[in-house]
């Protein structure tokens, strides 16, 4: 699909900043802060030939991505999209992602096609969160 190919452009566009330490080691850096969010989040992808979807906690959410405690298996690099509720807004937002890490069944997820007024939403929430820190 045309829209596959353009959010694994994205993808591949949108990496973190990064700058070497010494000794070799990279330091990444988030271009926008995280906030503290726990919310439950339902994970659709497609595996094995077939669509399927798994349930999460969020942990934490930033304008650009989001953490997440789920219950399914994913792949570093698999895109996917998420169904989050979140403070401030009437209906759960969707949006694809790619998972950007995995530790044991903690994942970091990065935005990818997000539309203007989904935007406006997050920075609205992220705003709303920081002042609950």
């Amino acid at each position: 699909m045309a829209s596959d190919k353009k959010a694994k452009a994205a993808a591949a566009d949108a990496s973190s900043a990064s700058t070497a330490k010494p000794g070799g080691k990279q330091i990444y850096t988030r271009r926008f802060p995280r906030y503290a969010l726990d919310v439950r989040l339902q994970v659709r992808m497609f595996q094995d030939g077939d669509f399927q979807s798994c349930w999460g906690r969020s942990t934490e959410l930033g304008q650009d991505g989001i953490g997440a405690t789920l219950t399914g298996n994913l792949q570093t690099g698999e895109i996917v999209t998420l169904e989050i509720p979140l403070p401030l807004t009437t209906y759960p937002i969707k949006v694809r992602a790619i998972v950007r890490y995995r530790q044991g069944l903690k994942y970091g997820f990065e935005f990818l096609t997000l539309n203007e007024a989904q935007r406006e939403n997050l920075r609205r929430v992220c705003e709303y969160l920081a002042t609950k820190a």
